[in-house]
């Protein structure tokens, strides 16, 4: 026989109330977010007064992860697509029948870099030979930087950025083959079709991320944006380092005195009484919350230089491996919590401004047993052996990964690959085939 029991427990739960959750949104929040938040509050609140931050002198920050000064800026703007389409088929085809053939069939790049219409469509209807307008297209794909412009489909563009970089593989064929399935992430039916590890296939993924699935998008004018550090850091007269916030790079917010005043008077009708305390009790709130903040991102900082004195002093070779768990229990606080922190801010320091977000890097193993190095170190020395290269002596991937192995580094081919191509370093092919290309015209 059923019966119904009524028992009483006791729980624990964090309720995420409307202010809670501002606290968290504003952690989150770059300078800019921050700014334009602080203001849409002050239109419903007659008692904040915003500031705006007052900004500070933009400096320059070098391409790439590191940087020497405060602003980053993407690249002045250059030439027009279309200016550049047929700047490309002017160089490649220096026969003058071939060159007219292709202003025809290839011309037209849609705001991607992608071929507007169908090549051998325009072929079909001007007289022209299908399989010439085919063997033209392959030897401007070929050619034409940056690579996978005047491609027919995102597919065959990201083909063309692989073969340039060695490594249009059967299994990539298909993977490219099958674009929606990766989009959806089915690694179940991609396994199936590539007879690859389902494990596997996110690297798969990754690599195909790391490719331009618009090349032509480089040439839209682009914009200079301006970086302001959260946090400076200076050498400390005794020695060690001084931090502190840059209060330039924060937006002031006080509480209206005059309507603080009335309230405490009492001289104002009950209905505005209680708007105007409900206006208070929120700006409080908020005051409160941008301080902890503030207090937040400085003990970030603090720890974040408590632990990379090494590159402070001698670069990226003493960048130690450093994760977001590690400093989050450090200091005491939640690992999202700071995650959230460390997206969008900066740090200004002796050797330059980066995001914080730069100093948590990747342990790489120790081939010996020794030391672990971190990504950041290990991406400069393949910078430094691909730089020392001579056209007789071009190092590939699989050469990287061994030098780096007796030199006590432990890292795979695959990631010798997009640690190269993280640098802007271009394949060995391409690069044997560049220094050729110098010798002959010096």
């Amino acid at each position: 026989m059923l019966s119904v029991n009524l028992q009483v427990r006791q729980s624990q739960s964090l309720v995420m109330t409307p202010q809670l959750l501002q606290s968290i949104r504003l952690l989150q929040f770059d300078r800019g977010e921050l700014q334009g938040f602080l203001e849409r509050e002050a239109e419903g609140n007659p008692l904040l007064r915003v500031e705006r931050a007052p900004g500070g002198t933009p400096v320059r920050m070098a391409p790439g992860s590191l940087a020497d000064t405060a602003v980053r800026e993407r690249a002045a703007p250059g030439p027009t697509l279309p200016a550049h389409a047929l700047s490309e088929i002017g160089e490649i085809f220096p026969n003058e029948h071939e060159r007219r053939i292709a202003l025809h069939l290839f011309a037209d790049l849609d705001a991607s870099g992608f071929l507007a219409v169908d090549p051998i469509a325009v072929a079909h209807g001007l007289g022209l030979d299908e399989a010439q307008a085919i063997a033209l297209l392959g030897r401007l794909q070929a050619a034409a930087e940056p690579a996978g412009l005047f491609a027919r489909s995102l597919a065959e563009s990201l083909a063309i950025q692989l073969e340039r970089r060695d490594r249009l593989d059967p299994v990539m064929r298909v993977v490219l083959a099958h674009l929606p399935l990766l989009a959806r992430r089915d690694f179940v039916a991609l396994a199936r079709l590539t007879g690859e590890n389902e494990s596997d296939l996110p690297d798969i993924l990754a690599e195909i991320r790391r490719l331009d699935p618009r090349p032509g998008s480089r040439f839209e004018a682009a914009e200079m944006v301006a970086v302001v550090p959260d946090v400076l850091v200076a050498a400390a007269d005794g020695g060690g380092w001084q931090i502190e916030l840059n209060e330039r790079a924060f937006p002031r917010v006080a509480v209206r005195e005059t309507y603080a005043r009335r309230i405490a008077a009492g001289c104002i009708e009950a209905e505005e009484r209680q708007f105007l305390q409900t206006c208070q009790q929120s700006a409080s709130w908020l005051l409160r919350s941008l301080d902890q903040r503030a207090r937040t991102v400085l003990r970030v900082a603090e720890e974040i230089v408590r632990r990379q004195d090494g590159f402070l002093q001698h670069g990226v070779p003493g960048l130690r491996p450093m994760t977001l768990a590690s400093v989050a229990e450090a200091i005491g606080l939640h690992e999202s919590t700071v995650s959230r922190v460390t997206a969008g801010k900066y740090l200004a320091t002796p050797r330059g401004t980066f995001e914080m977000k730069f100093f948590f890097t990747v342990a790489i193993g120790s081939s010996d047993g020794g030391e672990a190095h971190s990504a950041e170190s290990v991406k400069l020395r393949i910078g430094r052996m691909i730089a020392a290269e001579s056209v007789d002596d071009v190092l590939s991937d699989d050469d990287i990964a061994a030098r780096l192995r007796s030199e006590g580094v432990d890292l795979a081919r695959r990631t010798v690959a997009k640690y190269r191509e993280a640098l802007g370093l271009p394949s060995s092919v391409q690069r044997r085939r560049e220094m050729k290309a110098r010798r002959l015209a010096g």
